[in-house]
């Protein structure tokens, strides 16, 4: 097993902090990015809404209809288009709602608490633990996990936590190789072995490392794989065990990657494979190249899991911690 790389903590070193114009806040400056990663998918949903909602004055069961048809083309699916109708149906029923700016600002309510719920519940379960936090980063290959544990690393890097990257996807050529380069990027230490080494093997020495050196972070990039493999999937419940055993809770976060452009596919996909791997949460990569965003919604009405990043493009930087508020107001307004 082999330690590679180092903290490049001096003065040229460059900032892993999301950059903001001299009169934007850190805030402002990730809902504007935030508004850019769903562009695409705003000009497609929103222009059907403005066209429900300008020719409303009283909303009846044709305006509903016409909403639905809008939201099911933003790949929020059938099941999370019918919650939603459903939840707008019950309130018009009880009290009527007043034109097309009222029937977005619920369309955004009923979004929102479905974007929050799984949120919320998490909030509630996720254990304490002594050491460092054990997040492994799981899905098939071609998601995005390589990239998204170096990005994942920059982000807690400047949240000023300490970082170590685990590299136990030991099957995909180059693998370990690009992990090495994000280390270097983002600046942290990375526990590595050869190509074709045993995954488990090199978890239990970072782990090691990890407790040894106080690290608040242990990140685990781990092999791409289908919940059909039942010998990787084995491996991987391996891993979970030797996790566990030496840190009582971990793996604290078993993050799922997901290709945001795949949309309802890959939620199908997705599905399966949380039941396999124990998933408690969803990094969405590539939402800024597809009209599918509503994938997120979706996620968190049909795999009850939280989004917890999504990915926005090539860069360091380009890994938001998911907001369902943020999401929300930059999807409509």
């Amino acid at each position: 097993m082999k330690l590679f790389g180092g903290r490049n903590d001096s003065p040229d070193a460059p900032s892993t902090a999301p950059e903001t114009g001299p009169d934007e806040s850190p805030k402002s400056g990730l809902f504007s990015r935030m508004k850019q990663a769903v562009a695409r998918t705003r000009e497609s949903l929103s222009a059907r809404i403005e066209t429900v909602v300008a020719l409303t004055r009283t909303v009846d069961e044709s305006t509903l209809e016409s909403l639905e048809s809008a939201l099911l083309t933003s790949d929020l699916g059938v099941q999370t288009t019918t919650a939603i109708l459903t939840a707008l149906r019950d309130r018009a029923r009880r009290q009527a709602i007043e034109g097309g700016d009222e029937l977005r600002e619920l369309l955004k309510a009923q979004i929102r608490a479905i974007l929050e719920a799984p949120i919320s519940k998490q909030a509630n379960t996720l254990p304490p633990h002594e050491g460092p936090f054990v997040t492994f980063l799981v899905g098939v290959n071609g998601t995005g996990k390589t990239t998204s544990a170096g990005k994942l690393a920059a982000w807690y890097r400047a949240q000023n936590k300490s970082v170590l990257l685990c590299a136990a996807d030991t099957f995909r050529a180059a693998a370990i190789e690009q992990l090495e380069i994000w280390a270097a990027r983002s600046g942290v230490e990375m526990i590595k072995t050869r190509q074709g080494g045993d995954p488990a093997a090199v978890l239990y020495d970072a782990i090691a490392a990890a407790k040894a050196n106080k690290i608040d972070e242990l990140i685990v990039d781990t092999a791409g794989r289908l919940h059909t493999k039942t010998g990787l999937m084995d491996e991987l419940e391996k891993m979970r065990r030797i996790a566990a055993k030496l840190i009582p809770g971990a793996p604290h976060e078993v993050l799922l990657v997901m290709d945001a452009t795949t949309g309802q596919n890959g939620l199908n996909q997705a599905r399966q494979f949380t039941q396999s791997a124990g998933a408690t949460g969803i990094v969405l990569t590539k939402l800024d190249g597809t009209a599918k965003g509503g994938i997120c919604v979706a996620i968190a009405q049909e795999l009850n899991l939280p989004v917890r990043f999504v990915g926005v493009g090539e860069q360091m930087n380009d890994l938001l911690e998911f907001s369902p508020a943020e999401f929300v107001d930059s999807l409509l307004g």
